[in-house]
């Protein structure tokens, strides 16, 4: 999935979702966009044009599509329990997301790439698909003819540096990581609110 124009989508969705809009550089070019925004009448969303908002910014934060992202929350709101709760496991649970979540990958599109160019294992198998869904106790490692390559240099100290989620944990001596429980949206930082996603699909 190719995304151009990552500064144009994030100042218009008003949130640094990718990893480059997470600088200060966008910062200060989301408060030029409010003082210009300050000097003529804000127009008023509607509660559709909000919820709009809200999916889009989930969507992007993940590298999703339209028709994966659908998918998921068709999926969710089919599922007994806390809709919000079972999209953010969906999502969270992406093989590229727990890439990015483990800190082999820099960014989630850093670890499209990664997952997509054969470089991970699943439970000892190659899998090439960013989409791939993890269980608990799936185990993940890096192929070990991939190990060598540049993609990987300085990977142990990249991990050192990297806070991951308590439902994951990566093993350096052993190259590799583990799912240890199911991740929980519960007091997260998130910068989109699901329960309005869940809203906008529901309408």
């Amino acid at each position: 999935m190719i995304i151009k124009g990552k500064y144009r989508i994030a100042r218009r969705l008003g949130a640094p979702i990718f990893e480059k809009t997470q600088s200060q550089k966008f910062a200060l070019s989301v408060q030029r966009k409010l003082k210009v925004k300050r000097s003529s009448k804000p127009k008023q969303k509607t509660d559709y044009g909000i919820q709009f908002n809200e999916k889009q910014k989930a969507r992007f934060t993940y590298i999703v599509n339209e028709r994966q992202f659908n998918n998921y929350v068709k999926a969710a709101l089919a599922e007994k329990g806390k809709s919000t709760q079972i999209l953010f496991e969906k999502l969270e649970l992406r093989l590229d997301n727990a890439i990015a979540r483990l800190g082999i990958a820099k960014t989630r599109l850093h670890a499209r790439q990664i997952v997509s160019h054969g470089h991970i294992k699943v439970n000892g198998r190659k899998v090439d698909v960013p989409s791939y869904h993890l269980n608990v106790g799936d185990k993940i490692s890096i192929r070990q003819g991939s190990l060598s390559k540049k993609l990987f240099e300085n990977l142990v100290e990249r991990l050192a540096e990297v806070k991951s989620p308590s439902w994951v944990t990566f093993n350096v001596e052993k190259n590799e990581g583990e799912i240890l429980g199911m991740p929980k949206m519960e007091n997260q930082e998130l910068m989109f609110n699901l329960g309005a996603v869940i809203e906008f699909y529901s309408r």
